[in-house]
C-alpha cells in the first residue's frame, strides 16, 4: 500500500479521467500580512482569482474557490493578512474577518514567512490558533533556496508540529500538503456526499428540453450577480444584508473592497452566485497600480455576471461615473438594475423619486425601462423589491420570441413606418428570426444593410421592447443583406468538358 507522499507523487501523474475527489472540507489559508496567502490561494484554484502584489494588506476580505490538489476537492479560503489589532480601526475589523474564517474552517493552514522567520505577531496567532481550531497544519512559505533553512527551522519552536516547506510562487512542497491533508479525509466524508451535484446536474438537463423556457438557476449553475458602482456606495453593506450576516468587510473608508469578492447563497430560493466589487473611480484619479488591478478585477466580474446591479448614493446619483458604469455593463450585454443606495435618510422622497427616474431615461436612454429600486443596505428595507427586479431582468435577458411571431411583428412595423429609400431605391426588410438569448439578439434579412440609418435601427429595438415587454435588457440588431439578383448572373460560362466536347464532335 503507498504512504500518503507516494501516493501523492503518483496522483500527480494520473490523468484528468482517473482523479476522483475524495473528500470536501473548508481550509483557511491564515498569516501575517505578505505571506504569500493569496499566491497559494490562486495556485490551489487554478487561477488568478485573489489580487497579488509585493506591498502587504492587499487582501482584505475572506475569497472562496474551488480548490484541486492531486484527487482532493475542496473549499479553500483567503483571508486578510492578521494585525494585532483588536479595535475598531480597519485592521481590527480585518482581524475578526479573519478569525470568524477560523471558525467557520475545518482546517486552518498556519503561513509563515521562511526567509523572515518567526516573529513575535506569528507566536501570538499560533497560540490563539491553537486554542480556536481542531486541525492546524503549519506551512513555511517563500522556502525555495538555503537563505529559507534558518527560518523553517525557527517553525518548530512554534508548536504545530513539521512545517511544510512550500513555495506558493513556484509550486513546491505540494506533495507535502497533500499528505499532511489526507488523512483527515474520513472525518470529512459524509459531508461531500450529502453536498453531492448530481441532482443539480439532472435539473439543468431538464431545464434545457423546452426551447423557448427560461433556464432556471441550480445549485450547480448559480444566477451570477455582480454589485458595481462607485466607492463607498455601499456596495459591501447590501450584500452582508442580503446575507444576513457581516460577511464582508465594511466601514465609513471608501474603497474598503479590493478584490471581486463571490459568495455562493439561496436567495428567496434562488441559488445565486453574488460579486461584491471595489469602487470605481475615474480613470484619471486611479493611478495605484493596486486600484488598476481591483478596478479590472471588477470589470471582470461584470463580463462574467448575468445581471449587473449599479448601486448609486442617493446624495450623488447619476455622477459621470455612475453613467460610465452602467453604460459599460450594457455594452458588455449583462441585464442591468439600477439601485439607489441610502434611501433610509432621504428627506423628500417622492420628488426625489420623480427626479431620479427623470435623470434615469435623459441619461441612459439605451438602458430605458430597466428597473430603477430604492433600497436602504443599512436597514434592510426595499430588498424584496431588488430581488424581483435582479428576477425580473434575468428572465428578459432569457427571453426568446418565436419566429412567426418576430415575422407578423415586422409586418406590423414597415406597415406604421416603412424604411427609407436612399438615392430612390427602398431597402426591403425580408425576414426576421432570433438567433441568439443572454442578451436577447434578432437578425434581419434585408436589401442594403450598408444605407440603413442607425435612427430605423433604434425604432425596430425600441419596438421589440414595448411590443415583446422586454424592458431594460441590451438588444443586439443585425442587419444582413439578402439580394433579389440571379446568383448566376454575371458568372463567366465553364468551358466545356472534354467528354461535352467529345459527343458534340460525333454529333457533328
Amino acid at each position: 500500500m503507498h504512504s500518503g507522499r507516494a501516493r501523492a507523487d503518483a496522483l500527480w501523474g494520473a490523468s484528468e479521467s482517473q482523479k476522483v475527489g475524495l473528500m470536501s472540507f473548508t481550509l483557511a489559508i491564515v498569516g501575517r500580512p505578505n505571506v504569500g496567502k493569496s499566491t497559494l490561494f490562486n495556485r490551489l484554484v487554478g487561477k488568478r482569482l485573489a489580487l497579488v502584489d509585493d506591498q502587504p494588506g492587499v487582501t482584505r476580505d475572506l475569497r472562496e474557490g474551488e480548490a484541486r490538489l492531486g484527487d482532493l476537492r475542496f473549499t479553500v479560503v483567503d483571508t486578510a493578512g492578521l494585525e494585532d489589532a483588536t479595535d475598531n480601526s480597519l485592521e481590527g475589523r480585518m482581524r475578526r474577518l479573519t478569525e470568524r474564517a477560523v471558525d467557520m474552517a475545518d482546517i486552518c493552514l498556519f503561513m509563515i514567512d521562511a526567509r523572515v522567520g518567526v516573529t513575535p505577531i506569528d507566536q501570538m496567532f499560533a497560540e490563539i490558533l491553537r486554542k480556536k481550531s481542531a486541525h492546524v497544519i503549519l506551512a513555511a512559505n517563500k522556502a525555495e533556496g538555503n537563505a529559507a533553512d534558518a527560518g523553517v527551522l525557527d517553525a518548530w519552536g512554534l508548536g504545530l508540529g513539521e512545517p511544510i516547506r512550500l513555495s506558493g510562487e513556484h509550486g513546491e512542497g505540494l506533495n507535502d500538503l497533500y499528505s499532511q491533508l489526507m488523512p483527515l479525509a474520513d472525518e470529512f466524508e459524509e459531508r461531500a456526499k450529502d453536498d453531492s451535484p448530481e441532482i443539480d446536474v439532472a435539473l439543468d438537463e431538464d431545464a434545457d428540453e423546452e426551447d423557448l423556457s427560461v433556464p432556471m438557476p441550480t445549485r450547480n449553475k448559480p444566477l451570477q450577480v455582480a454589485v458595481v458602482g462607485r466607492p463607498n456606495a455601499g456596495k459591501s453593506t447590501l450584500i452582508n444584508k442580503i446575507l444576513g450576516e457581516d460577511r464582508l468587510l465594511t466601514g465609513p473608508e471608501a474603497g474598503i473592497t479590493r478584490d471581486a469578492i463571490s459568495l455562493q447563497i439561496d436567495w428567496q430560493d434562488v441559488p445565486m452566485r453574488i460579486f461584491d466589487t471595489a469602487g470605481m473611480r475615474k480613470k484619471a484619479k486611479v493611478q495605484e497600480k493596486l486600484e488598476k488591478l481591483s478596478v479590472s478585477d471588477g470589470l471582470r466580474a461584470v463580463k462574467f455576471a448575468e445581471v449587473v446591479v449599479v448601486l448609486l448614493d442617493a446624495a450623488i446619483p447619476f455622477e459621470q461615473q455612475d453613467l460610465r458604469i452602467a453604460d459599460l455593463a450594457e455594452r458588455e450585454g449583462r441585464a442591468v438594475v439600477v439601485a439607489v443606495n441610502k434611501w433610509d435618510i432621504e428627506d423628500e422622497k417622492q420628488e426625489k423619486l420623480r427626479n431620479l427616474k427623470e435623470a434615469f431615461d435623459r441619461l441612459l436612454p439605451q438602458l430605458r425601462g430597466a428597473p430603477l429600486i430604492t433600497v436602504s443596505a443599512k436597514t434592510g428595507k426595499g430588498l424584496d423589491r431588488l430581488h424581483a427586479a435582479i428576477m425580473r431582468a434575468y428572465d428578459v435577458w432569457n427571453r426568446r420570441i418565436p419566429t412567426a411571431a418576430l415575422n407578423r411583428w415586422l409586418t406590423g412595423m414597415l406597415e406604421q413606418h416603412p424604411p427609407p429609400a436612399p438615392q430612390g431605391k427602398r431597402i426591403k426588410l425580408r425576414y426576421m428570426t432570433q438567433a441568439k438569448t443572454r442578451p436577447p439578439g434578432f437578425v434581419v434579412m434585408c436589401s442594403h444593410p450598408d444605407k440603413m440609418p442607425e435612427s430605423y435601427n433604434r425604432y425596430l429595438v425600441n419596438g421589440l421592447r414595448q411590443d415583446f415587454d422586454m424592458p431594460g435588457s441590451p438588444i443586439r440588431l443585425t442587419l444582413r443583406s439578402q439580394s433579389d439578383k440571379n446568383p448566376y448572373k454575371g458568372k463567366k460560362k465553364a468551358p466545356p468538358s472534354k467528354l461535352r466536347k467529345h459527343l458534340e464532335g460525333r454529333r457533328n
